[in-house]
């Protein structure tokens, strides 16, 4: 399991886009799960609908390749401190089965595809109280900074 100061060490994001609360399981090289606690005082929830709030979908997306661009890491042993950043670099097969709630506590789920020269790719979900909210595949590129 990896806590906040740890998930601090894999990614170079910071609040308000620091979209990955905690590990709870991984498997170098194979699967990674985590989860964000989806509070209503989100900045986004402000114009996301007032009245109806629900999480963006593209920021589901970027939650389940930041979680995967710490699979990427763990997986070659390097960390952004090393002077590399894992990016978004692609989503395809992206299907959302149903909104997400402040309140919601998303959990995420990462199984490594493959990898060459720096491109990963991942099978991702995510879920809410055990249903899937949303499935992608999802692409990081390492590069150097």
């Amino acid at each position: 399991m990896m806590k906040i100061h740890e998930i601090l060490e894999y990614l170079p994001h910071r609040y308000p886009f620091l979209l990955v609360d905690r590990v709870t399981e991984v498997e170098k090289g194979k699967t990674i799960k985590g989860y964000k606690n989806v509070s209503f005082n989100e900045p986004f929830f402000q114009g996301h609908f007032p009245g109806n709030p629900i999480m963006p979908g593209v920021l589901i997306i970027e939650a389940m390749a930041q979680l995967s661009g710490i699979l990427g890491f763990i997986t070659v042993d390097r960390k952004p401190a090393d002077g590399v950043v894992q990016y978004l670099a692609g989503s395809s097969k992206v299907r959302f089965k149903r909104p997400v709630l402040p309140g919601d506590q998303l959990c995420m789920e990462s199984e490594f595809v493959s990898g060459k020269q720096g491109i990963w790719k991942f099978n991702c979900r995510a879920l809410v109280d055990g249903d899937v909210v949303c499935v992608a595949e999802i692409m990081t590129a390492e590069r150097e900074v």
